[in-house]
């Protein structure tokens, strides 16, 4: 009797019906699968010849299956917003939503608060297919945020909400000297975390709440601990309007003067920028994360002035972010990539804008470029890490599948997420978190939003009366 050679082990085998590769000839395989050992990919093929190669300890998927990598949100507020979700009226100016509505709201989480707004935040994108992300910058309670973010299984680049301009709220004033050594802490403290899914960057809330001195001493903080520098700017006319009556210059150019701008820079909303701005950042490489949900809702006039076809056209990075749950709302990027594909098709009257397979390499590829992590993340290739995701067909708006990228952009979106895999460990499974009890999670949220709404002294400006 002849005994049955064993595979070689392997911790995890992922099949699908079609999986989607983002490699660099865009590979798409039928009836294909991934084989994980440990928190990497060993190899990428048709499942029969995986199968033959490698014995699995768990299998997961199968034919009714889309593997795809997991997405990459290169700008999501986690905290102060994910607990006041909705509250701030959707008829609010940007100078109004920013300043009387979220930096109030900001400012009465406690830690605790702080901790459970970045799990509801982690576990929202995880569920819809997200598993890694650039945060816009913690409140205040980095520590238990980081603690929190360990818990679930996320992977993430973090940071503190750093300032030294603005005079209120009292909670989180810095001086220069504070906020520059606040950046220096947590740097060192939080380089790497959680083996390597969490680590710290160089985070500014940008617009105009740096002075000179700080925008300089982060910049030299990103190059001396070899992180990224991310930050707010010029979503509305209100940055470069005040750029222009301080310095004579637009953002982009006094930053660029100033030495910031660079291929490790991911800079979030850039929509308005003119020509001028546009070649300096081109010159410089910076990223750019385009939130288009935001752009729509708080009216930044994006589909009149935004540039994101010609930074595209330029060379320039540009990933998608779904920004904070009072912008946006949502923290769900397959629908976010489906505005990207759509928004400057009609704004152009040009259907060649952004096609599908254009809005999900942004969604992916561009932002692992944007995180410095496009050696680790963003496709499904034999040596990165295992962040999978796993798509069930089996519902209205996956069937008829006849084209598997324009299914996943233009029809959809997060709920359709059954398995999600972060460094090569099961985090969802069938459509359920693993790692946290979700349950607890949302009656814990509900009773937090309405504490903190409470404490704020904000108005409910809900229209409808409620009886």
């Amino acid at each position: 009797m002849v005994e049955q050679q064993q595979g070689e082990p392997v911790d995890l085998i992922i099949r699908g019906w079609y999986v989607v590769t983002m490699n660099e000839t865009r590979d798409i395989i039928r009836d294909g699968a991934v084989a994980v050992r440990g928190n990497e990919i060993v190899a990428v093929g048709k499942a029969d010849d995986l199968d033959r190669r490698f014995t699995a300890a768990r299998s997961v998927g199968g034919e009714r299956f889309v593997v795809t990598p997991g997405l990459v949100n290169t700008h999501i507020h986690i905290t102060g917003e994910p607990l006041t979700r909705g509250y701030v009226p959707d008829d609010t100016p940007f100078e109004e939503n920013v300043f009387v509505w979220l930096c109030p709201l900001y400012s009465v989480y406690t830690a605790a608060e702080e901790r459970l707004s970045a799990q509801l935040a982690s576990v929202e994108m995880l569920k819809s297919g997200t598993t890694s992300f650039l945060e816009a910058g913690t409140i205040r309670f980095l520590d238990e945020v980081i603690d929190g973010l360990t818990e679930v299984g996320i992977r993430g680049r973090v940071g503190s909400w750093v300032w030294d301009l603005p005079p209120e709220p009292d909670v989180y004033k810095h001086d220069t000297d504070q906020a520059i050594g606040m950046l220096q802490s947590q740097l060192e403290a939080y380089a790497s975390v959680a083996d390597g899914r969490l680590g710290a960057w160089s985070i500014l809330v940008g617009h105009t709440t740096a002075s000179d001195p700080l925008w300089r001493a982060a910049r030299e903080l990103a190059t001396e601990h070899g992180t990224g520098m991310s930050f707010h700017m010029s979503p509305a006319k209100l940055d470069p309007e005040a750029f222009v009556a301080e310095f004579g210059q637009r953002p982009m150019i006094h930053l660029a003067e100033l030495g910031i701008l660079g291929p490790d820079v991911a800079i979030t909303h850039c929509v308005q920028v003119d020509d001028e701005e546009l070649a300096v950042m081109a010159d410089t490489g910076v990223n750019v994360a385009h939130c288009p949900t935001t752009a729509l809702k708080v009216s930044y006039g994006i589909t009149q002035v935004g540039k994101m076809p010609e930074m595209v056209m330029a060379g320039m990075n540009v990933g998608i972010g779904t920004d904070g749950n009072n912008a946006s709302n949502y923290s769900d990027l397959m629908r976010a990539t489906y505005l990207v594909a759509g928004l400057f098709k009609d704004a152009r009257q040009d259907p060649q804008m952004f096609p599908a397979e254009k809005a999900y390499e942004m969604a992916t590829l561009s932002g692992a470029q944007a995180l410095q992590m496009s050696d680790q993340i963003g496709s499904l290739e034999v040596g990165k890490k295992a962040d999978v995701v796993l798509h069930d067909t089996d519902r209205p708006e996956w069937r008829p599948l006849l084209n598997v990228m324009n299914q996943l952009v233009w029809s959809a979106d997060g709920r359709g997420v059954h398995t999600v895999v972060v460094d090569g460990r099961v985090v969802v499974d069938n459509g359920s978190m693993t790692t946290i009890d979700e349950a607890a999670l949302y009656v814990e949220a509900q009773r937090a939003g309405e504490a903190i709404t409470a404490r704020s002294g904000l108005p409910d400006k809900a229209k409808y009366p409620i009886w």
